[in-house]
């Protein structure tokens, strides 16, 4: 059997501007570790992802630590995040989203999302 490999490293990436906005929001909260990424099952539209604040990091967290930011994910959610990037896009009429670029090519999905608890955007965008 294979020993869990808690560290991060090529398995997700996160464009400079999705790193910049996302270390904006997690240095606004009070008792935030950084970022958790997760994944769940999603009837029709098959399965679905979501990014929260974490507050505390798991026994079978995987990390990615890029500068001050730390993105936290469960080793089954990244089975199927293996090979996402995650950027943020400006909209033409003000603010931006969060978009997962190549997310559940292999076993596909909605990807539909939630940002920090707040609803998110159709096609892959967060935000």
């Amino acid at each position: 059997m294979n020993a869990f490999n808690s560290t991060i490293s090529n398995e997700i990436a996160i464009s400079p501007s999705a790193h910049q906005q996302l270390l904006g929001l997690v240095q606004q909260e009070d008792d935030v570790l950084g970022l958790r990424i997760f994944v769940s099952g999603g009837g029709c539209g098959g399965m679905g992802y979501s990014m929260t604040f974490a507050t505390e990091q798991y026994d079978h967290d995987a990390v990615l630590k890029q500068d001050d930011l730390n993105v936290y994910v469960d080793s089954v959610a990244l089975q199927f995040l293996n090979g996402v990037e995650i950027d943020y896009q400006e909209r033409s009429m003000g603010g931006g989203s969060f978009v997962f670029k190549n997310v559940f090519k292999a076993v596909g999905g909605s990807g539909g999302c939630n940002a920090c608890g707040s609803a998110g955007g159709s096609g892959g965008g967060c935000g």
